[in-house]
């Protein structure tokens, strides 16, 4: 039993990685069984569980008569997901403060020349969304920016956070756009960090994620 419990954990990790290395993409169907069988050396019921359990765990999903196809390529992803669908929008912008504070801290120290002439680029971008007043633009553009800066951060555990967090904060985005209030540039966060100044940085920031949250528990 230890052995073949060992032998199914196994095939769990292999499987699992050809999920998060894009060897079958998102949206894609696996082999079948026999052909994992074959492939892997190991009888098809221990592939028949190895994929249950991924099944289980949301990076795959089974479809009567089709196969078995790629769902998501992150566990996390997945367990954020199911968690999100029940908080609410002051609870994704705690989070996005949590997150984006240190994000534009750790970006004004560590931010480099490519990094500059991106904000700089996404900014204007995003004023121009902004000054046009196309909602979905606005969301679009304000997302790239704040998921640029966590990107300067140069933190990858921090980047993965986000990213697996990216439609619920641009969920967040997009009830601020779609609320009465004024937006609010971004001309001094980005300039911050381009500056180096880390204080600064995380002080634009956290004023302008708490104006939101004093809107909603006002």
């Amino acid at each position: 039993m230890v052995a073949r419990t060992g032998l199914i954990d196994r095939t769990v990790e292999q499987l699992r990685e050809s999920v998060i290395d894009g060897t079958w993409p998102v949206g894609s169907r696996i082999p079948t069984e026999a052909d994992l069988a074959s492939t892997l050396g190991v009888g098809r019921n221990t592939i028949r569980e190895a994929v249950q359990s991924l099944v289980h765990s949301g990076l795959l999903v089974r479809r009567q008569g089709s196969g078995t196809y790629v769902l998501s390529d992150s566990e996390l992803s997945v367990a954020l997901g199911r968690q999100i669908e029940h908080v609410h929008q002051q609870h994704i912008l705690e989070v996005r403060r949590s997150l984006e504070v240190e994000a534009a801290r750790l970006a004004a120290r560590r931010r480099t020349e490519r990094d500059v002439m991106t904000l700089r680029s996404l900014n204007e971008g995003r004023q121009q969304s902004f000054s046009v007043g196309d909602v979905d633009s606005m969301v679009t553009s304000d997302l790239a920016l704040h998921r640029a800066i966590v990107a300067a951060a140069r933190n990858p555990l921090l980047l993965d956070l986000y990213e697996n967090l990216l439609d619920a904060i641009g969920d967040s985005i997009r009830a601020n756009v779609e609320t009465d209030h004024p937006d609010h540039t971004h001309d001094e966060l980005v300039e911050a960090i381009v500056d180096g100044d880390e204080d600064a940085a995380a002080r634009e920031i956290y004023a302008y994620l708490e104006l939101y949250l004093e809107a909603l528990t006002s």
